[in-house]
């Protein structure tokens, strides 16, 4: 007859299956068999693949976990990261003068637009240069201000953005430049 040592000595340190005359023992998800076809070992889902989270893996007894970095949730698929919008959900500190602006993970408190004289501010982001006034003779008749999000990991080059010069002046002439926080040169005009 034969013995069932599965129920005798249960030499397995997680599941026992008997067979005529022996016995195999198997492992629970998460832990593979060691050489000595009787203890199991936690096994590291994360050193088989690097894609199994999107941002980091944790390694645990019998399974792992993705987490994410500050500023971002875990989404339900429980391995993808989404940026926190602290704008939108209103978890900020700036100023009531100030405009929250998103980022990834984080954000910005914007100052106000301040014009520079001899330039008028006329509203939130477009200061205008009066035509009675003669420091404005060579100066921009209006300077707008706007503010973009320029995502990363996009592909380059690409337009970030387009402006178009109207007849609405007779006579007037346009110049478009980059006034100022190109000095790596990263952006171009054509």
């Amino acid at each position: 007859a034969d013995v069932n040592e599965c129920t005798t000595e249960n030499p397995c340190t997680q599941t026992c299956v008997n067979t005529y005359g022996s016995f195999l023992c198997r492992c629970e998800p998460g832990y593979e068999l060691e050489a000595d076809g009787v203890n199991c070992s936690d096994m590291d889902e994360c050193s088989f693949s690097e894609f199994l989270c999107q941002h980091e893996c944790v390694n645990g007894p019998g399974s792992y976990y993705c987490i994410c970095p500050s500023g971002y949730n875990l989404l339900d698929d429980s391995r993808s990261c989404q940026d926190i919008n602290e704008c939108e959900i209103r978890n900020f500190t700036c100023t009531p003068q100030q405009t929250c602006f998103n980022i990834p993970g984080e954000y910005k408190c914007l100052d106000p637009v301040r014009c520079e004289e001899p330039y008028i501010q006329i509203n939130e982001n477009r200061c205008m240069c009066p035509a009675e006034n003669a420091g404005c003779r060579d100066q921009p008749f209006t300077i707008l201000y706007r503010v973009m999000d320029m995502v990363s990991g996009r592909s380059v080059p690409s337009d970030i953005f387009q402006m178009q010069a109207t007849t609405r002046y007779p006579g007037a002439y346009y110049i478009f430049q980059i006034k100022s926080g190109n000095e790596g040169r990263e952006f171009y005009m054509r």
